[in-house]
């Protein structure tokens, strides 16, 4: 994401889609990936009428406390509403650069056995999410909402 920095942005990482489970539900499947670099590995629940995914495919994910470019808060604002500011013109956000958008809470983490890893849970809306991984690569993720952001 060149020209984009911002403490609101608190985790980044290309992921491959290893195995997908889509027995389950009609429309949700869950994606099995590991981080290109092989130290993370992501479960992922997702919408795939919205957003279809087959495995060996990247899927470049980011969590991030806020959608906006500059990292300002979006508190007084609703995530889906970019023209409230006035003027009617869409404002840009991150939202614009990634094609599968959800917003969560994280709600549980657990110590890896090693002391070097952590395993963080979210849930966007009952669709879950995991993330297991060095402990240095998650410890920002120490925050309860998160938007997750994912293109392939």
């Amino acid at each position: 994401m060149s020209g984009i920095t911002s403490d609101s942005q608190l985790f980044e990482e290309t992921f491959k889609i290893d195995s997908i489970n889509d027995e389950k539900y009609d429309r949700c499947s869950r994606l099995f990936c590991t981080s290109l670099d092989g130290q993370t590995q992501m479960t992922l629940d997702i919408n795939h009428e919205l957003f279809p995914c087959r495995a060996g495919e990247n899927l470049h994910v980011m969590l991030a406390t806020s959608l906006a470019l500059d990292g300002s808060r979006d508190d007084e604002k609703g995530w889906r509403d970019v023209t409230k500011a006035g003027g009617g013109s869409a404002e840009a956000t991150l939202a614009d650069m990634f094609d599968y958008v959800c917003h969560g809470k994280i709600y549980r983490f657990d110590d890896g056995g090693d002391g070097q890893t952590l395993k963080a849970y979210t849930s966007f809306g009952g669709l879950l999410m995991s993330l297991e991984g060095p402990y240095k690569k998650l410890t920002p993720l120490r925050v309860d909402y998160v938007y997750l952001l994912a293109k392939k």
